[in-house]
């Protein structure tokens, strides 16, 4: 049985929560990071959902889907390239450890 497409936006906004929950209690950067990733597939999967229901024939929400893949990495490479520079210089990837991130 094939899901129908109130399925797969459930399990997008299902994501697309968890994601945003992930954003805001976490302290450790690299769990940010993770959770920013499960948004963006979630908008990822929106956009596969609607472009097989909505729009058989077009290919729109798949070169959406790959442009925000290679954003995506794009985004991560640099994000984890900050992530180690800030350990090195303060010895904690904790957001609320060190004052100089605060302000």
């Amino acid at each position: 049985m094939e899901p129908g497409l109130n399925h797969i936006l459930f399990i997008s906004a299902a994501l697309f929560f968890i994601g945003v929950y992930g954003f805001f209690t976490r302290r450790n950067l690299i769990t940010i990071l993770m959770s920013v990733e499960l948004i963006l597939n979630s908008v990822n999967l929106n956009f596969i959902a609607f472009n097989k229901y909505l729009w058989p024939h077009k290919l729109d929400g798949l070169f959406f889907t790959i442009f925000i893949i290679a954003i995506a990495a794009a985004e991560a490479a640099v994000a984890i390239a900050i992530i180690i520079n800030l350990y090195r210089s303060h010895q904690s990837i904790d957001v609320e450890s060190t004052e100089e991130l605060k302000y």
